[in-house]
């Protein structure tokens, strides 16, 4: 495939990948679904009619959302579909929109909006220290007031597709794929000296829900399924719900950089790869609902962090530093066991062929503000 729209080499949203987000422009203020195709959005808003195959023909409202839940919520048929509808409208070889002015002044350039409930927030919002009870001091009174140790966690998260199930409706490893709609990266924050204290009568808690960062735009898993790899080897055959006989792990190469306030320069302290997950996705929402815990399209799935077996691929400070006892020394002189106020994090990633084509997630970013007083 070679698309009419030219794009850097090295752009992370080539023809083969096509991730979809939601977007505003500063022209049009209002939430619209598109694809990044290069430097550009398309908007699927505005070419809605133009999905006319046989299952998305009756579909096309719900490419006019404001949201992707409804997209998401039909079938893996029907995202087929709009993959190879969005790539035949995009190649060279087509002049549906090549040849029409009034449609291609409709493209957009990438300014991102995609968004969910709560705390998860989307790639450049800052994330303010929290607040939490912390024992400093094993055996003394627990201490309340801003966390300490403030933490990232290099994760990805994949958004649950299809139809909904019902609460007592389990899927097992060998139905979860298309209940598999695409992944983003995922920075779970941590507080780990919050974590720490209320690890052992609840596990984390306060300590994780402070913000989850995310990319803004969900690379799906057909443009992914030319970089699978072999599993993770486990340690004993699990039980029969988790088992599937396929390979279904990923070639993700994970980057993340930290950013001190006071330097624009930039230090990689992590390379990682998505492939050291010992359980994969399948595995992950079988034990998601094992219980009969019932999905939604759009639910999110996070993977947990992400570490390979090396010093320089563990995905936190935590495991980077060992545990604050060996700081990292920055390209600027400086030197961290744990986040700083003003600290930006940016996580990588992306999958590289050996004919060069790249297929990128963009960026997931967020800076770390001071700790907001509390009123008591």
């Amino acid at each position: 495939m070679k698309s009419y729209i030219e794009y850097s080499p090295n752009s992370d949203f080539p023809i083969e990948n096509l991730p979809y987000g939601v977007f505003t422009s500063p022209k049009n203020t209002d939430k619209h679904i598109g694809v990044a195709i290069g430097e550009w959005i398309l908007d699927l808003n505005v070419i809605s009619h133009l999905f006319n195959g046989p299952l998305l023909k009756d579909k096309q409202h719900v490419f006019k959302e404001e949201k992707l839940n409804s997209f998401i919520g039909l079938t893996k048929p029907h995202w087929l579909e709009a993959r190879s509808t969005i790539q035949s409208l995009l190649d060279v070889s087509n002049s549906t929109l090549q040849n029409d002015t009034n449609l291609r002044e409709r493209k957009h350039i990438p300014i991102g909006y995609h968004g969910r409930c709560s705390s998860i927030v989307v790639s450049g919002t800052p994330i303010y220290r929290p607040y939490g009870q912390t024992l400093p001091v094993d055996g003394a009174d627990p201490h309340f007031g801003p966390c300490r140790l403030m933490d990232f966690e290099l994760e990805m998260a994949c958004f649950v597709g299809g139809p909904p199930t019902s609460v007592g409706q389990r899927v097992t490893a060998k139905e979860a794929e298309d209940k598999l709609f695409g992944f983003v990266l995922m920075n779970d924050w941590s507080a780990r000296d919050i974590q720490k204290w209320e690890y052992v009568p609840l596990g984390p808690f306060t300590a994780k829900n402070l913000g989850t960062s995310i990319s803004p735009w969900i690379v799906t898993i057909e443009a992914l399924r030319p970089y699978i790899v072999d599993n993770y080897p486990q340690d004993k055959p699990p039980f029969p719900y988790l088992r599937h006989d396929d390979n279904f792990n990923f070639d993700i190469k994970l980057e993340v950089d930290l950013r001190p306030e006071s330097s624009p320069v930039a230090t990689t302290i992590c390379r990682s790869n998505y492939r050291f997950l010992y359980w994969t996705v399948k595995q992950q929402l079988a034990q998601q609902t094992v219980t009969g815990c019932s999905l939604r399209p759009a639910d999110l799935l996070g993977s947990g962090t992400i570490s390979g077996d090396t010093s320089d691929s563990y995905g936190s400070m935590l495991e980077l530093s060992w545990k604050g006892t060996k700081p990292l020394r920055l390209l600027n002189g400086e030197e961290r066991k744990f986040l700083q106020d003003g600290d930006t994090i940016i996580l990588r990633g992306y999958c590289l062929d050996e004919n060069g084509i790249r297929i990128g997630f963009g960026s997931c970013e967020g800076k770390l503000l001071p700790a907001i007083p509390f009123q008591e």
